[in-house]
């Protein structure tokens, strides 16, 4: 296997040794890292690379050579190897529906309906009930309970997002913060967002100007006239804004490494999150998300209007949580979220909203739609394109 690594990046020009990749099976024999994809990049970049400038080329054939094992089913391999049964694997009374089925359920007919039917069940229900279509329970087609399928409902006491069709989540949720130490998967993110980047000179002259110095010493006829220049700091300031709904968990290793690369270019860099919409509170630690919140306004008051201001979300929810009081699934808004978005876009000058979903999928939302019109279509997808996008945005002056 390591051989054909090995020639793979010779195919792209690398200047990879024998030594280098005896090297790089002694590491593994020594069980530095072990079944891990990324770690295996790592430890193989920094054996066999030895100019940064060729780190491109790595990447590339890194990504041509493993392209395809992350799609490995596992899961799978270990039922046919060890013969698991399967409700070892799988939820009881879970419901698998086909697309035509899905398509015959029928909605509620909006938040006030669904939450009135609620009322009435629970008041009528007696006893457990798993799989069906009406009652309050587990699996089946009903709109309330657990683990099931309905295109409008309310889920209860779920440890987890599966079908994510839910206008109110009576379930707690824990989630982590993002990593600032994550490593670049990609390290062109970094070199989009330091066009971003605003150097002045502030602060004590304690560096050196070599030019203004040499300037002044053959002015002085040979004499030297030391000259000294504040240090240049990253000027730019950056307020992040990250959405931590269920419906982001695909896109979390995007949003670490954006949030790591960020942490890296801006000395002024502040970030809180949000679920899904923004609303009154916002937070900077997700394990005390709701114990310790910053008021929306607060926020807004702290922070001056040259603040670049950028959103990181995937903009899916039900555009009732957007454009209603009380719209939120996890608690009761007293404003809706479209009028705090406006409140951002009207106090500081540069907002723009990355969005991870994929661009062919954001006709299909019309939450999509409704947020990129309140963010007066500076909405971009979180790739290098829209990333570049949204930062010559934001730079334009």
């Amino acid at each position: 296997m390591l051989i054909a690594f090995f020639f793979k990046l010779r195919e792209y020009r690398l200047p990879v040794s024998l030594r280098e990749l005896l090297d790089l099976i002694n590491a593994l024999k020594k069980g530095v890292i072990f079944a891990d994809v990324d770690a295996f990049y790592h430890l193989a970049r920094t054996i066999m690379v030895k100019d940064e400038t060729h780190f491109d080329r790595f990447d590339k054939a890194f990504s041509d050579y493993f392209s395809g094992i992350a799609d490995l089913d596992l899961l799978e391999s270990l039922k046919q190897q060890h013969n698991l049964p399967e409700d070892w694997l799988r939820k009881e009374f879970e419901k698998n529906l086909s697309d035509e089925e899905k398509a015959q359920l029928k909605a509620m007919g909006g938040l006030d309906e669904l939450m009135k039917t609620l009322k009435e069940r629970l008041e009528e229900q007696q006893k457990r009930h798993a799989g069906g279509n009406k009652w309050v329970g587990t699996g089946g087609t009903s709109p309330f309970g657990a683990y099931g399928y309905n295109p409008e409902g309310v889920r209860i006491g779920q440890d987890g997002n599966r079908n994510r069709q839910a206008v109110k989540v009576w379930d707690k949720r824990e989630y982590r913060n993002l990593d600032t130490d994550r490593e670049i998967g990609s390290r062109t993110i970094k070199l989009a967002l330091k066009k971003l980047r605003k150097f002045a000179r502030t602060g004590a002259s304690d560096t050196l100007d070599l030019n203004e110095t040499i300037r002044a010493t053959a002015k002085q006829g040979g004499m030297l006239d030391v000259k000294m220049a504040p240090e240049r700091h990253n000027a730019v300031k950056v307020l992040m804004l990250f959405d931590i709904g269920g419906s982001m968990d695909d896109y979390i290793h995007t949003c670490e490494e954006l949030f790591s690369a960020a942490h890296g270019e801006f000395k002024h860099l502040e970030f809180y999150y949000f679920h899904n919409c923004l609303y009154e509170h916002v937070w900077q630690d997700n394990a005390r998300r709701h114990s310790n919140v910053i008021d929306t306004m607060t926020l807004i008051n702290k922070f001056t209007s040259d603040y670049k201001v950028i959103f990181v979300g995937d903009a899916t929810m039900g555009p009732y949580e957007i454009a209603y009081a009380g719209g939120s699934v996890e608690h009761y808004n007293e404003e809706p979220g479209s009028a705090w978005l406006q409140r951002i876009t009207n106090h500081f000058d540069k907002v723009a909203w990355l969005n991870p979903q994929p661009v062919e999928h954001w006709p299909y939302y019309q939450s999509i739609g409704f947020i990129k019109e309140l963010m007066d279509n500076r909405m971009y997808p979180l790739s290098l394109d829209g990333i570049s996008k949204a930062i010559k945005e934001l730079s334009w002056y």
